[in-house]
């Protein structure tokens, strides 16, 4: 459409600029600050872990847990939601949505017990957030062409990471010196202005003549990335192939000839997809409506921006989940300490996705993305570099820039190139395969990398309790002080590793002396190393990306 025009196309009417700027912009602005709210939800949670385990009287994998349980929420509901648009009128539906959001903000901001918080923002925020993020872009998509629409998203990626630099200062900074509580509450602010701007967005549906959902489709979706993401988090507690330890499910043991469940549950998972596939192409030689559009799959430049956010994703998720418990339950520093240690990498990606948006005009977005990826590994590798006892904040700030800049490089050029590739009739549909792709690959990166992180701390406390000599502790009572110190562990405070530090004789805190910091140093710099291996992956991934791809 021109962007200086008043026609409709595809049953959305385009805006006019002569009904003013606010107007012209309105949806930009709606969808920006939708955007803004369900990003710092999850950067504030990964700051606020620790306390919200101490204020909660739970560990870190139950929390760690909620954070999966968001994304698996998100990456089961992603589809059928990026569908939703082409059936009912994107500005009710976004109104609806964001109503919905700020119910779940609220019950998560009042939450005595662990189950409220699961109940709250993990499964009624993550069901809003599945529609809504995919909306976000799906709006942008319809609603503007050409500069104004790179304009658009370059600013929504801008806004992303804002929350992303936002999300660990203000959530550090809350929990420090209030509540972590009031950041669910003030998102519901947010969704306040959001309401506001919502009205400039177009009441029609996508198409004159939507299609009913796709039933079937829906419910294999759904199957399969539940069973997926359930079985990536099974695999850090139970193994991948041999079960490590029993698994007991209402009461039963399911080992079946000594597996895994993940085994099994992630083979569920994977079927349902093929049926998934099956499925949806013979409802399309069928001539009815699938939920997702066969063609899509075959769109090279699609599928391989698909895999490629997807595997940015990976990294992301894995990052900011381990640098902030790192810092606060391996070297002691409180959670507004975090944030700001998380700052250079928040400010990295927000500089660079808001003002490179124009560069594609004269660099292939394909070599954007690939310099991105390997400025994602080479941070990673400062600062694994960089990683020990005597780590400050301000030693980590430019391996955390470099990350940052590496991601803000990657992230508008993607979501650009991939959405445009696609016709705009479909344009919901692929946002929410797209967007499906990065929340099943977050919900993975932050159930494999939290699992991996948890393990070598494991191990690393078992090894430096056994091999500490001269010190005056049987055998037996160092296995019964390795096990009650990754127990504390879990708690992720200072507070209570003090505490428990408190209670043993001198000789037992002889033995323990250095065996946490030296084992969560280890950990760290082991998980560091893993996600280099997972940005060399996205790498690879990019390589698929056609050369020229997208719309200037």
């Amino acid at each position: 459409m021109s962007t200086g025009s008043s026609d409709s196309r595809d049953g959305v009417d385009a805006p006019d600029r002569q009904q003013g700027t606010l107007a012209y912009w309105g949806p930009a602005i709606a969808v920006s600050l939708s955007m803004f709210i369900a990003v710092i939800d999850s950067t504030l949670m990964n700051v606020a872990i620790p306390a919200i385990v101490s204020d909660l009287n739970t560990t870190v994998p139950v929390i760690q847990g909620a954070i999966a349980v968001y994304s698996l929420v998100m990456a089961a509901l992603m589809l059928p939601g990026g569908k939703l648009p082409s059936i009912y009128g994107v500005r009710r539906l976004m109104q609806v949505t964001l109503v919905v959001y700020a119910a779940g903000s609220l019950l998560a901001a009042v939450a005595w017990n662990p189950a409220v918080l699961y109940f709250g923002w993990s499964f009624v925020e993550g069901a809003a957030a599945a529609v809504l993020m995919p909306l976000t872009f799906t709006v942008l998509i319809v609603t503007y062409d050409g500069k104004d629409r790179a304009r658009a998203l370059g600013v929504l990626a801008g806004v992303s990471a804002a929350g992303a630099a936002v999300g660990p200062i203000f959530g550090g900074a809350l929990t420090t010196f209030a509540s972590w509580r009031w950041g669910f509450a003030l998102e519901a602010v947010v969704v306040a202005v959001a309401l506001v701007f919502v009205r400039y967005v177009s009441a029609a549906p996508l198409t004159s003549d939507p299609d009913p959902l796709d039933v079937g489709g829906t419910v294999l979706s759904v199957v399969g990335a539940t069973s997926l993401v359930v079985g990536f988090l099974l695999a850090g507690k139970f193994g991948w192939l041999v079960a490590t330890r029993p698994f007991v499910a209402f009461g039963v043991q399911f080992n079946p000839f000594g597996t895994s469940p993940a085994l099994w549950t992630i083979g569920l998972g994977l079927l349902a997809f093929a049926a998934f596939v099956q499925y949806e192409y013979r409802l399309e030689r069928a001539g009815r409506s699938p939920l997702v559009p066969m063609g899509m799959l075959s769109n090279r430049t699609f599928t391989a921006g698909s895999l490629t956010f997807g595997a940015r994703a990976l990294v992301m998720a894995g990052f900011i989940f381990i640098v902030p418990v790192y810092l606060q339950s391996g070297l002691g520093y409180t959670a507004f300490e975090a944030g700001v240690a998380m700052l250079p990498f928040s400010v990295g990606t927000l500089l660079v996705s808001t003002f490179t948006t124009g560069w594609r005009a004269y660099v292939a977005p394909k070599t954007l993305v690939q310099v991105g990826a390997v400025l994602m590994g080479v941070g990673l590798l400062l600062l694994f570099q960089d990683t020990s006892p005597d780590q400050t904040v301000r030693s980590m700030a430019v391996p955390m820039a470099v990350v940052g800049v590496g991601i803000g490089l990657m992230t508008p050029q993607l979501v650009n190139s991939t959405l445009s590739a696609v016709p705009q009739a479909n344009s919901s549909e692929a946002s929410g395969v797209m967007n499906a792709t990065g929340m099943l690959a977050y919900a993975l990166g932050t159930a494999i990398v939290g699992a991996f992180l948890l393990g070598q701390f494991y191990r690393g406390v078992i090894d430096g309790t056994f091999r500490a000599t001269d010190v005056a502790v049987s055998v037996p009572r160092r296995d019964e002080l390795a096990l009650a110190l990754q127990q504390a562990a879990e708690t992720a405070t200072e507070a209570t590793r003090q505490a428990f530090l408190a209670g043993l004789t001198p000789a037992e805190r002889a033995l323990l002396d250095g065996v946490f910091e030296a084992a969560f140093v280890g950990a760290q710099r082991a998980t560091l190393l893993l996600l280099v291996v997972f940005a060399a992956l996205t790498l690879v991934v990019s390589a698929f990306l056609p050369r020229n791809s997208g719309n200037a």
